[in-house]
């Protein structure tokens, strides 16, 4: 299966937009795109700094976690980023990152409901936290995958940050976007009232409009 440059060239340029856009720091925080032609995943190394990592260190895998292409260690979450591509085929793109007020709900094991109409139709109904596992174990991966199920898009982690996935690598971090947007007004609103949250009637009629009708067709 022919690997190719512009998947890697993406792994790169995320690792770079998460770092500037304070979505992570240091080399914390890990991110995977998969091919949808040949099922090829390509994920970030372990440890190394976002400013240095080049085309040549992004590491490609299949989906039984051999390897196919890369000489580095790749990224100790590999087993969550492949256990949720095996779950959700309609996922192509998987960021995991350590931004400040979704790590805040996941340590306290709260979910994230949705609280605004960007989120209701980008996310889902809420986000669960899901139950805690050591990083780069294959528990956490399963809990990973259980905790999106067939339809969301995000998942909190208890104590260590959030996933975020997407059809593709612009979806998936506008959806680490969304996520903490509403995770600060979230919180926000808990301290000075109560939230009035979107129902599931409201959140699925808005779900169907961008999906069949939003932006030019």
């Amino acid at each position: 299966m022919k690997v190719k440059e512009s998947y890697k060239k993406t792994v790169v340029e995320t690792g770079l937009t998460m770092l500037e856009e304070g979505l992570t720091v240091g080399t914390w925080g890990n991110i995977s795109v998969r091919d949808p032609e040949t099922g090829l995943v390509y994920i970030s190394p372990s440890g190394m700094n976002y400013r240095e990592i080049g085309l040549d260190d992004v590491v490609v895998l299949d989906l039984e976690m051999n390897l196919v292409d890369g000489t580095r260690v790749p990224s100790i979450e590999k087993e969550t980023h492949l256990a949720v591509y095996r779950a959700r085929a309609d996922v192509n793109a998987v960021v995991h990152t350590h931004p400040l007020y979704s790590t805040v709900l996941g340590v306290n094991k709260m979910e994230l409901p949705a609280v605004s109409e960007d989120f209701a139709q980008i996310v889902g109904d809420k986000i669960i936290c899901s139950e805690y596992a050591l990083p780069g174990t294959q528990e956490l991966g399963q809990n990973v995958a259980a905790g999106l199920g067939a339809e969301r898009n995000a998942v909190l982690l208890p104590n260590h940050g959030t996933i975020n996935v997407g059809e593709d690598m612009k979806t998936a971090l506008i959806v680490c976007h969304v996520v903490e947007k509403s995770a600060q007004i979230y919180i926000m609103a808990l301290n000075i009232g109560t939230p009035h949250l979107i129902s599931a009637e409201d959140i699925k009629a808005m779900q169907d409009y961008k999906n069949n009708y939003y932006g030019q067709r």
